[in-house]
């Protein structure tokens, strides 16, 4: 069946099914939001967040109206409601979309794995969604609500099962505990962190890698560099563009967020071009191990 734009490339999963090549996240609406306490500001609160949510609504139908098809999204947000809105408004039928969630930390600490996701499909107002995935690897936990994700796909509630920021490590003992093989890892990956080894690592056990912070929120340690401003010039594209490029050849499924409609529209446009071996070498070579979110092995679940 025919998904999005017709320019746009797929990966192939362990299991055979198929994934667009690159993902719109649209994040938490409110990052950073603070609420007032007394009834003025509380009122004030309501507006604004009135307004945040036209904001939020219309940057997700405008990805829509751009193309992207694969929507990546966790039960964290909770507003899969205004994912349910922009598809029913774009006209376009569920079955064209990839749609992700993820099973927050609170819902592993507190054993409502089942129900947690079960709220977030009744927001998104669907009977499956395309890929099941948890959000980080709580120590203890993980397995547990691994087995607990595995039967969600066994009762058809979910097509293809994922992993989040997994180390090797993580993923070994998953495998080895229960049998059974992610279809995808999503973890932080740009060029100033490539995370070569865990990719070799999911390459060979035939696991796909997706990034998050694909764009390395365009840090100046990444963008001053002179030959990536060359690289623009060479190809006619932004550097976002030659970024999320970058991460296709090396088979990697880049997540990228922005609001802003032109931005989405540019950031499809990377099917037109192929960036040659030398130059995936350079970007390749940027890697200074610079994690800009948190490791897993050493961050508090608690507040992720």
């Amino acid at each position: 069946m025919f998904i999005g734009d017709r320019n746009m490339e797929y990966f192939e999963l362990n299991n055979g099914n198929k994934l667009p090549a690159l993902c719109f996240g649209p994040g938490i609406m409110m990052r950073g939001f603070k609420y007032h306490h007394n009834i003025i500001g509380k009122i004030l609160d309501k507006i604004e967040i009135k307004k945040l949510e036209g904001k939020y609504f219309k940057a997700i139908l405008s990805a829509i109206e751009n193309g992207y098809r694969f929507i990546d999204y966790s039960a964290t947000y909770q507003r899969e409601d205004l994912i349910h809105k922009a598809i029913q408004e774009s006209g376009i039928p569920r079955s064209e979309f990839i749609l992700t969630t993820r099973i927050p930390n609170s819902a592993q600490f507190e054993n409502k794995v089942e129900d947690v996701f079960k709220r977030s499909m009744d927001r998104l107002q669907v009977d499956y969604v395309d890929l099941l995935m948890f959000h980080w690897p709580i120590p203890s936990k993980y397995v547990s609500t691994w087995e607990i994700i595995s039967k969600m796909r066994d009762k058809k509630l979910c097509i293809n099962i994922g992993v989040a920021n997994c180390h090797k490590h993580h993923l070994e003992n998953l495998i080895n505990l229960t049998g059974i093989l992610p279809q995808l890892n999503q973890v932080e990956i740009h060029p100033l962190f490539s995370q070569k080894e865990l990719c070799g690592y999911c390459k060979k056990k035939n696991i796909q890698m997706q990034a998050y912070t694909a764009l390395a929120r365009m840090d100046e340690r990444m963008t001053r560099l002179p030959k990536m401003k060359e690289l623009c010039k060479k190809y006619n594209k932004s550097m976002a563009q030659i970024v999320l490029r970058w991460h296709i050849q090396n088979g990697i499924i880049p997540i990228f967020r922005s609001l802003n409609a032109i931005r989405q529209k540019e950031n499809i446009n990377i099917f037109d071009f192929n960036l040659s071996s030398e130059d995936m070498a350079y970007i390749d070579s940027i890697n200074i191990n610079a994690r800009l979110r948190y490791d897993p092995d050493n961050c508090d679940y608690n507040i992720l």
